[in-house]
């Protein structure tokens, strides 16, 4: 699996800037003010750094942006890296400078001279967050990113303030991780096998197998995998950090390790990006892995349905009627429409088994929030103010899109099948609705319940703020926020 890089925090030393390899950084404001660690390196380039501070280029520069002098007379690095950035950023600002100068860094060595600039923590964050590379399946020798280095006035004060932000990006590391991999490497098994393995960092890990789930009735949940030679599985995490009567949040994963849309076949083209349809599962995985790594003073549960959605003379065809855990009986018209089939029994047994606080389930669930929202935000449905607020805010504090849906009974009603409970779907107009629908019929009354649609945000052909093309580990920093603000004690 792929570790952050290592971010460190030093006291400032102007010695070593010389001769530091790799590349160095500074931090000049917006007047073009030198720190003593600026006029340093002023003085080694011979007044290079205070000419660019002058320039145009510098003037028209936004915050967080970095401008690169290219092997500077004075230094034994192989680039200056100039951060526009003032003393006292914003964290929206110290997180862009942070992810600026890992895409300047590119894999090298860096040292940056940051003095006594704010939310020095929050530029290692964006470091890390930033330097990441899928490289598992290349067989050309791939170095790991080399560390960073940041020099400040408040070393100690910064490093232990990192700590539990650096084990926010472990974890989405891991959710970029299990997004970017084959479905011929992560099966079913495998993927049950990497998330038992996190037992080692204090989770509880059960795995429930096929007979198991039979036994609970979550014939919903098992009428998608039955075509596929991989065994259906539900895995469940638990942290208990909280106090030990308190209700949990419960974290709930669609994990569709490779969708072909079963009996009713996608188009070839593009299919290949279906390994991604267990991103849900890949976030809730990364959530759980960052809450126990950082000691999270809460109780959370995590439980994910892991799947995979094949045509075979056993699948599912259009048309069957399945009986969910609830009891409640789905007609099947569409077996491409199978994220939500797997959601409703694993969100059934997650109330029955755990009363929780709140439920949020994540899924790649529609390609219809793609057309809404495109891939800046997630599609947020919700039965509760309050905890979807809460959720809105903790995103946009992250950087993090979402945006809020509506629900009503007219997009129910096209739920209805003259022969079942309900359909699952409900035709084209409004697709990520009907399907928001479909979940909030296995959500208990009174249960606080947030369905998220991350289809257009958890892998994407561009970069994004905090990450390169591909898998975007989308949701663990806003979950990860929300469980700060409104459940640790």
């Amino acid at each position: 699996m792929t570790a952050p890089i290592s971010v460190t925090f030093e006291a400032t030393e102007l010695d070593p800037i010389a001769t530091a390899e790799g590349r160095v950084a500074v931090i000049v404001d917006g007047e073009g003010k030198l720190d003593p660690a600026g006029r340093r390196i002023n003085k080694l380039t011979r007044g290079a750094l205070a000419r660019l501070a002058e320039a145009d280029r510098f003037a028209k520069a936004k915050a967080g942006d970095v401008i690169t002098l290219a092997f500077p007379v004075g230094l034994a690095a192989e680039a200056v890296d100039v951060v526009k950035l003032s003393r006292r950023p914003s964290v929206e600002e110290a997180r862009k400078a942070g992810t600026s100068l890992a895409r300047a860094k590119s894999g090298a060595d860096l040292l940056l001279a940051a003095g006594n600039t704010r939310h020095v923590e929050e530029i290692g964050l964006g470091i890390a967050l930033r330097e990441y590379s899928f490289t598992d399946h290349k067989t050309a020798d791939s170095e790991p990113g080399k560390p960073a280095r940041i020099m400040c006035t408040k070393h100690e004060e910064a490093s232990e303030a990192a700590a539990p932000l650096l084990a926010i990006a472990d974890g989405v590391f891991f959710t970029r991780d299990l997004t970017s991999e084959p479905a011929n490497v992560l099966t079913t098994t495998e993927f049950a096998n990497r998330l038992d393995a996190l037992k080692a960092i204090g989770l509880e890990v059960e795995v429930l197998e096929e007979d198991k789930l039979a036994e609970l009735g979550m014939g919903s949940l098992l009428c998608v995998g039955q075509g596929s030679d991989s065994p259906s599985k539900v895995v469940v995490m638990q942290w208990n950090g909280g106090e030990k009567d308190a209700a949990p949040l419960a974290l709930v994963g669609k994990g569709v390790v490779f969708d072909t849309g079963g009996i009713s076949l996608k188009p070839a083209g593009g299919m290949e990006e279906m390994t991604m349809d267990m991103g849900g599962a890949g976030v809730v995985a990364g959530a759980m892995k960052s809450l126990a790594l950082r000691k999270a003073k809460a109780n959370v549960v995590g439980l994910v349905g892991l799947v995979e959605n094949m045509p075979s003379g056993n699948a599912t065809r259009p048309g069957d009627v399945v009986t969910s855990m609830k009891g409640d009986t789905i007609e099947v018209i569409n077996t491409d429409a199978e994220g939500r089939l797997v959601l409703a029994d694993v969100l059934w047994y997650a109330q029955e088994r755990f009363n929780p606080a709140g439920v949020i389930d994540l899924a790649t669930l529609t390609g219809a929030i793609i057309i809404g929202l495109g891939h800046e935000n997630a599609g947020v449905f919700s039965n509760d103010d309050d905890l979807c607020k809460g959720f809105l805010k903790a995103a946009e504090a992250e950087g993090e899109g979402a945006w809020r849906m509506p629900l009503g009974q007219a997009y129910d009603d096209l739920l209805k099948s003259p022969i079942a409970d309900m359909k699952n779907i409900g035709g084209r107009p409004g697709g990520s609705i009907t399907a928001a629908q479909f979940l909030q019929r296995f959500i208990k009354e009174g249960t606080p319940w947030i369905h998220l649609d991350i289809a257009g945000v958890a892998s994407v052909k561009g970069e994004t703020r905090y990450a390169p093309k591909g898998s975007t580990g989308w949701g663990v920093l806003a979950l990860n926020r929300l469980v700060s603000d409104k459940f640790e004690g």
